[in-house]
C-alpha cells in the first residue's frame, strides 16, 4: 500500500469515528433529555433546547460586547468601563469628538465660571512627585494583538495643598491627615484575593496621600504589604477582633490599632448593596481567610444583620466611645440612608451630648457587593446623591456638621460625579469597583463564586495567577492620580482653586424640560421635608424653633 493511500484510509476512519462519536453524542443526550424530569423543553426538542441553555449561557458576553451601546450596559457601561480602563493602564482621560451623554434627560451639571482658575492659580501640593509605570498605544491593528510600549512616568501626585488637607478626629491623640480626597473603599479579603489586596496596597503607596478600607473581612497580612493608610472597618460579625465566642476582643483591638499603617477604625451598620451583614460563600473561605476572620473554614460566614453590642444610638455611641478610648485614633460608622428621618436622632444625639462618630461614610443603593441578595441590591436604601443631602442638611441643622466628616462612595469612580458628590456635602470620596477595574476586572459577575477568571475576586491559586502585582499596581496608582488631576481640573472650570472648596453653589440639576436649577434650591427643599418629618418626631422642639428660642441644634 502506497503512503498516499495510507493517509487516506486513516483519514476516512478517522473521521467515521468523529462522526459516529458526534451521534453517539446526539443518541445519548436525545434519550436522556427525554427520559429527565427537570428541563420540560428538553423532554420535547432535546437538540434545541440543548442550543437554546447555550445560547442563554453566553448571553451576558455577547450583549456586554457585541449588543448593548457603550452607554447602555450595568452596572458600568462600556463607555465608563473604558475610562477607567484608559485611566489606568496610559494615564490618559481624554475623549475625541464629543461627549455621549444623553443631554435631554435630568442630570447634574458642575456650574463652570465665566473666569476659570488658570493652572498656575490652583492651590495643589507642587513638591510630591509619583513614579509609576504606563503604557503608550504605537499600534492597534484589527487582527492582531495592539502594539504598546511601557515606560515609567514621573509626575505630580495631584495631592492637596498643606492648608487644605483633610483631618478626621483633630482632638484625638492620633488624627487621621489626609493630602487625597479619593481612596479605596470596603473590598475584605476574601472577597478579593491576596493579589488583588497587594496590587491594590502598592498601588495606593505609589499614588500616595490616599488610604484603603479593610472590608470588614478583617486586617489581613495583604493589606499591611505596603505603607498605604488603613481604615479597618469592623462588622457586626467582629472579624479579626473577635474572641472564641464571637464577643469583642478589646486586647487585639488595642494589637490592631497599634499597627502604624492602621489609621482609624469604621463601624459597618449597613452597605448599599446589602443592607445587613456581610456574606462570603464557603468555597472561598480557605484556612488562612478563617485564621484572620476567627472562624471556621470551608464554611459559608454571614456576619449579623446588626450589632448585638448596641442598640440604639446612645448605646452605639458608647461603643464608639470605647473603641476610641481603646486605639486612640478616629472611630467612624458606615451607614445607608433610607429616609429623611434616618439621621435625626444620631445628629440630635451628638448635639446634646457632644458624643458621636469622628467621620461618617453613607453608602448609596447603587454601591456594589462581592455577594448580596437581588431584592436588597436593587430595592432597599436610597441612591448616594440622595443620602448625601439628607445627611449634611441634617447634620447642619443639629449644628455638629463641622464636627464630623462625610465620605461618600456608590458608583462615584469619575472625576464628575466625585465633584458633584463633594458640593453636596460630602468631605472625601471611597472608590471600590472603579479599583477593581483598574487591576484587572472584566465585570464577568462572578464575584460571589470564586471563579473570577482574571484573579481578582478569587481565592482560588490558580485563577490569581492571572493578576502580576508588579504591573497591575501602577495600573491602581495611575487611576488615582489621574483621578485627583481631572478633579483639580474640573475646579479650576468652576473657579475654584481647589476641590475642597466645591460647595452647593457650584452645582445645577436640569430636568427632563430643560429647567434648570440650583442645588442650593434642591437642598432648601430637603431641609424643608426634614422639617416637616422633625415635626411630627420631636412637635415641641421644632415649635420652639419656630418662635425663635434656641434649641438644641441652632
Amino acid at each position: 500500500m502506497i503512503v498516499s493511500d495510507l493517509f487516506i484510509l486513516i483519514g476516512f476512519s478517522v473521521g467515521a469515528l468523529v462522526i459516529a462519536a458526534i451521534l453517539g453524542m446526539f443518541i445519548y443526550l436525545i434519550t436522556f433529555d427525554r427520559k429527565q424530569k427537570m428541563h420540560s423543553i428538553l423532554r420535547n426538542y432535546p437538540l434545541l433546547g440543548r442550543m437554546r441553555y447555550f445560547l442563554e449561557k453566553i448571553g451576558p458576553e455577547m450583549r456586554q460586547y457585541w449588543f448593548n451601546s457603550d452607554t447602555e450596559g450595568r452596572p458600568f457601561s462600556r463607555a465608563d468601563y473604558e475610562h477607567i480602563v484608559r485611566s489606568s493602564k496610559y494615564k490618559r482621560d481624554v475623549v475625541g469628538f464629543g461627549s455621549r451623554r444623553d443631554f435631554e434627560k435630568e442630570g447634574y451639571y458642575v456650574r463652570n465660571d465665566m473666569f476659570p482658575k488658570l493652572t498656575e492659580e490652583l492651590k495643589v501640593d507642587k513638591e510630591t512627585m509619583a513614579l509609576t509605570n504606563r503604557y503608550l498605544l504605537i499600534k492597534d491593528p484589527l487582527f492582531t494583538q495592539r502594539v504598546e510600549k511601557l515606560e515609567e512616568d514621573v509626575s505630580s501626585a495631584h495631592l492637596l495643598h498643606d492648608d487644605d488637607a483633610v483631618v478626621i478626629g483633630p482632638d484625638l491623640a492620633h488624627p487621621f491627615v489626609l493630602k487625597g480626597l479619593i481612596g479605596m473603599s470596603a473590598m475584605s479579603y476574601g472577597s478579593l484575593g491576596k493579589h488583588a489586596i497587594i496590587a491594590l496596597s502598592k498601588g495606593l503607596e505609589i499614588a500616595k496621600g490616599t488610604w484603603m478600607n479593610t472590608g470588614e473581612g478583617g486586617l489581613s497580612p495583604y493589606h499591611l504589604e505596603s505603607n498605604v493608610d488603613i481604615i479597618m472597618q469592623i462588622g457586626p460579625g467582629l472579624f479579626g477582633v473577635r474572641d472564641p465566642k464571637g464577643e469583642m476582643d478589646w486586647g487585639e483591638l488595642k494589637r490592631k490599632s497599634e499597627i502604624p499603617q492602621v489609621k482609624a477604625f469604621e463601624i459597618k451598620l449597613g452597605q448599599g448593596a446589602k443592607v445587613r451583614g456581610g456574606h462570603i460563600d464557603a468555597e472561598k473561605v480557605n484556612p488562612e481567610i478563617a485564621e484572620i476572620r476567627k472562624v471556621p473554614p470551608y464554611q459559608s460566614i454571614d456576619s449579623p444583620n446588626r450589632f448585638h453590642q448596641f442598640h440604639d444610638v446612645p448605646s452605639m455611641c458608647d461603643f464608639i466611645e470605647k473603641i476610641r478610648e481603646t486605639t486612640g485614633k478616629p472611630v467612624g460608622i458606615k451607614i445607608v440612608i433610607g429616609g429623611n428621618s434616618s439621621v435625626q436622632e444620631l445628629a440630635k444625639y451628638m448635639s446634646e451630648t457632644g458624643k458621636g462618630p469622628d467621620f461618617i461614610t453613607v453608602d448609596g443603593g447603587e454601591g456594589g457587593t462581592g455577594a448580596s441578595y437581588q431584592e436588597l441590591a436593587d430595592s432597599v436604601g436610597l441612591p448616594v446623591k440622595s443620602s448625601l443631602l439628607i445627611l449634611a442638611a441634617t447634620l447642619k441643622k443639629y449644628g455638629v456638621r463641622d464636627r464630623v466628616k462625610i465620605i461618600a462612595s456608590g458608583k462615584l469612580f469619575s472625576p464628575d460625579r466625585i465633584a458633584i458628590a463633594l458640593a453636596m456635602g460630602a468631605d472625601l470620596v471611597q472608590i471600590a469597583r472603579g479599583f477593581m477595574i483598574s487591576v484587572g476586572c472584566i465585570q464577568t459577575l462572578k464575584c460571589h463564586s470564586n471563579e473570577c477568571p482574571v484573579g481578582v475576586a478569587t481565592t482560588d491559586p490558580q485563577l490569581q495567577k492571572a493578576l502580576v502585582i508588579e504591573e497591575k499596581k501602577h495600573r491602581a496608582a495611575n487611576y488615582v492620580i489621574t483621578l485627583r488631576k481631572a478633579l483639580f481640573r474640573i475646579s479650576a472650570a468652576a473657579g475654584l482653586d481647589s476641590p475642597v472648596h466645591f460647595s452647593p453653589k457650584n452645582v445645577m440639576y436640569k430636568d427632563d424640560k430643560g429647567i434648570a436649577y440650583s442645588l442650593e434650591s434642591i437642598i432648601h427643599e430637603v431641609e424643608k421635608q426634614i422639617d416637616g418629618e422633625e415635626a411630627e418626631k420631636y412637635p415641641a422642639l421644632v415649635k420652639r424653633a419656630r418662635m425663635g428660642t434656641p434649641g438644641p441644634f441652632y
